[in-house]
């Protein structure tokens, strides 16, 4: 299956794909609270007041004519990187928590394919699509995927110095690349295989290795905090499951699954303690498939693949699922931040609490909210919708 990610809104597009997922459409209305979650059966006027914030502001001033999208933060919380679509052409956005900009991203290749090229006024050229942002734990550089403006989708490498680098070159699209918290490895998917497989990318020698082999994709793999394990999920369609790799030294003999039923179960993402695994699953009691929950499971593999036990994890429902960056821990592995869908309510901010087992929003009066993610400080960043225009924010939560 051959893929435009400048079109991608179907999530099983995507991961057949393997171009970075866009948005899933997520509706239906909330069932009955499960796992003794708050919040979930009451009215709006019956639900706990809403988190009060120490503050709730754009990244930057409000600008119409671009969409910015996927806010990812740098491991040391100094540095912010995101996508800016204009039209058809995307960037990515290097910036500081203050608005400034330290870089911008946007890669074409030269004709000979070796060095980018400049763009000169009323010169048409090809489109660049620059997305996938991964940064290396130093916080120094990151790895994100282009085509080049009309290339193949490969793997580059850009350094704070301003200087980018191709890792990958080859024929088949490379993507979903996650940067090891402990060493200069990459974890990413190519469909050189045939199918969506994860390989390990030496950062310093280009060597690639390969860690997964099967009929059906290993897809959006995510290094485990001490550097050791990959959680990934595998499958096609409308069913993935969610499978580890316990020892990146030896991937056949270590991998098992960490979830086996029949559900969708999207995008993994470790606690920063690394003792959990939170990620989204279509099931619900009502077995509505586009109704969506976040689940939190031991990344030891101790709880249940399926059934009670494994629905019994479900720490929240009815979500906004974002695919391109999963569930938000919060820096003490204690807290997810989330997007409710609830439309009445322009799909508001929550916050699922693990140790109390409440569901509470954050008073961030921001419309069609998504893209969350937090930073070590616990600095919120998040995509909401301004007239038509999608802007980044940042929220912090009141001590």
């Amino acid at each position: 299956m051959s893929f435009d990610p400048r079109k991608n809104r179907a999530v099983s597009a995507v991961l057949c794909a393997l171009v970075v997922a866009a948005t899933l459409a997520a509706a239906g209305s909330a069932g009955r609270s499960l796992a003794g979650l708050e919040t979930e059966d009451l009215s709006p006027e019956e639900r706990a007041p809403a988190i009060e914030l120490a503050y709730v502001r754009p990244l930057m001033p409000v600008e119409s004519g671009r969409n910015d999208s996927n806010p990812v933060w740098s491991p040391s919380g100094a540095l912010i990187a995101f996508e800016r679509s204009r039209g058809d052409k995307k960037e990515i956005v290097i910036a500081r928590p203050d608005g400034s900009v330290v870089h911008t991203i946007y890669h074409q290749l030269s004709e000979g394919g070796t060095a980018p090229k400049f763009s000169f006024p009323g010169v048409v050229e090809d489109i660049s699509y620059n997305a996938g942002i991964a940064w290396a734990p130093g916080s120094d550089r990151l790895v994100f995927m282009s085509n080049g403006g009309g290339g193949n989708y490969d793997l580059y490498l850009r350094a704070l110095d301003g200087k980018t680098t191709r890792l990958t070159a080859h024929k088949e699209k490379d993507g979903h690349a996650h940067w090891s918290p402990k060493a200069d490895q990459l974890a990413f998917v190519s469909g050189r295989t045939g199918e969506g497989d994860v390989y390990l990318l030496d950062v310093a020698t280009r060597a690639v290795t390969r860690l997964t082999w099967g009929a059906k994709p290993h897809l959006y793999p995510q290094w485990s905090p001490d550097g050791r394990k990959i959680v990934m999920i595998h499958g096609r369609n409308e069913n993935h499951d969610v499978y580890l790799i316990e020892d990146v030294r030896r991937p056949l003999e270590t991998l098992k699954a960490l979830t086996t039923w029949t559900y969708d179960d999207l995008r993994p993402v470790w606690s920063p303690d690394g003792k959990k695994i939170a990620f989204y699953s279509n099931y619900n009691p009502a077995g509505d498939p586009k109704v969506w929950a976040i689940l939190v499971i031991a990344a030891d593999g101790s709880d249940s693949t399926q059934g009670d036990g494994l629905a019994a994890r479900v720490v929240a429902t009815d979500v906004v699922p974002d695919v391109e960056r999963g569930p938000a821990w919060m820096p003490d592995s204690n807290g997810i931040v989330y997007v409710r869908n609830d439309r009445e309510e322009y799909n508001p901010v929550y916050v699922a609490d693990l140790v109390r087992k409440t569901n509470l929003a954050l008073k961030t009066a921001t419309k069609m909210n998504h893209d969350i993610a937090s930073s070590v400080s616990g600095v919120i960043a998040f995509r909401a919708q301004v007239d038509q225009w999608d802007q980044i924010f940042l929220t912090k939560m009141k001590e």
